[in-house]
């Protein structure tokens, strides 16, 4: 058995990144352990969307809490993680729509995050490309986007000297209830804690964790600089996000400091494969188009599918596991991992040394969801 450390986490996508970075931090040891390499599963595959969410309080608190920590972050980040404050623009269709965008702007307003409403000639000035006619929309000025592989790989380089040994191209097969992490080819880590950040696959490492998977598509292009100013999402894309049975498409498009367009987005479940479903696609870009009629004009370098984390609440879990105090969890971000797993890895910290919070954590607690108290609203 090897060298016994702090804290082994299983996972070294940018949650596990992030929990690893804040529990160095804090003076803890670290071993991080994954079959591929840093940010190389889930996170490389996803858009880098830096966002604050309102779909539930509890949503909100850890995407605003993240979002800050990200943006105190920012003026230390590299080049190479391409850190754009673009803000996010969500777009209103119609009228139907512009009522949510009021409703948002007052929300936000209320809890402090800087908005901007526009109206449909505000929203031409803004978005040059977007089609005439759309009512209008909302500028969430402070949103911003990055590469999340590079920001991953950025967290472990920069985590105090001597504190985090990362572990890639080893393949997990089981963490036991004692603490320890099984490898593939018979070793043992052993820790006091062990980390479950495997995304999508940690369901394979805890039985019974309310994780499935929700596949998703991407196109990326070659590059445009200019074409779009912010990350622009249809209002629409919040009842996409909200489909529990149906395949689904919405309207998400994100500028690259690199000059591409990232353009999005679907979701399934029960989609388990990785191959692309060209009607998906074919979906997904015919809704691009509606909102972005000179899209067509843009070249198409190449398409991919990932998959997310999701739990029956679209809150992630974060915490310790429900039949094991030493077996503790960081998993089912959906969505919104790369915005919240700076909160995650400083919640996961401060619950493991018994500090205050600075959001309540029981929203996010594994224990929610056996007790059935999981956030609605």
């Amino acid at each position: 058995m090897s060298a016994t450390a702090d804290i082994t986490i299983v996972g070294a996508g940018i949650v596990g990144a992030a929990c690893a970075a804040a529990c160095a931090q804090a003076g803890l040891n670290v071993v991080v352990v994954d079959r591929g390499p840093v940010g190389g599963g889930t996170t490389a595959a996803g858009m880098g969307h830096l966002v604050v969410m309102d779909d539930s309080p509890a949503q909100f608190a850890l995407t605003a809490y993240s979002r800050r920590l990200w943006r105190e972050l920012a003026p230390q980040l590299p080049s190479n993680v391409e850190f754009d404050p673009c803000g996010t623009l969500w777009v209103a269709a119609d009228e139907e729509e512009m009522a949510e965008v009021r409703r948002k702007e007052a929300f936000y307003r209320e809890h402090g995050v800087k908005v901007e409403v526009l109206d449909e000639a505000a929203l031409a000035q803004a978005e040059p490309n977007l089609r005439a006619g759309l009512a209008g929309g909302l500028v969430v000025t402070e949103d911003a986007v990055l590469y999340p592989p590079g920001a991953a790989r950025f967290l472990l380089e920069t985590a105090p000297a001597g504190r985090v040994q990362v572990r890639t191209g080893i393949e997990v097969n089981a963490i036991s209830r004692d603490g320890t992490v099984r490898l593939r080819d018979g070793t043992r880590l052993a820790a006091a804690v062990v980390v479950n950040a495997a995304g999508c696959d940690s369901p394979l490492l805890t039985p019974d964790l309310p994780v499935r998977k929700r596949k998703g598509h991407l196109v990326i292009t070659e590059r445009h600089p200019g074409f779009v100013r912010h990350q622009i999402v249809e209002l629409g894309y919040l009842k996409s996000a909200h489909a529990v049975a149906a395949d689904s498409v919405a309207f998400n498009i994100q500028p690259r400091k690199t000059g591409q367009m990232l353009i999005g987005s679907s979701r399934q479940f029960n989609a388990n494969s990785t191959e692309i479903n060209q009607p998906i696609l074919d979906r997904m870009v015919r809704r691009a188009l509606e909102y972005l009629p000179t899209l067509g004009q843009l070249t198409a370098i190449r398409c991919w599918t990932g998959h997310r984390a999701a739990t029956p609440d679209k809150l992630p879990l974060i915490g310790p596991s429900l039949d094991c105090e030493r077996v503790w969890l960081a998993t089912g971000h959906e969505g919104l991992g790369i915005t919240t797993s700076l909160g995650t890895g400083k919640l996961l910290a401060d619950l493991l040394l018994k500090r205050p919070t600075e959001i309540p954590a029981w929203p996010y607690s594994p224990e929610r969801l056996a007790h059935g108290d999981a956030p609605h609203g």
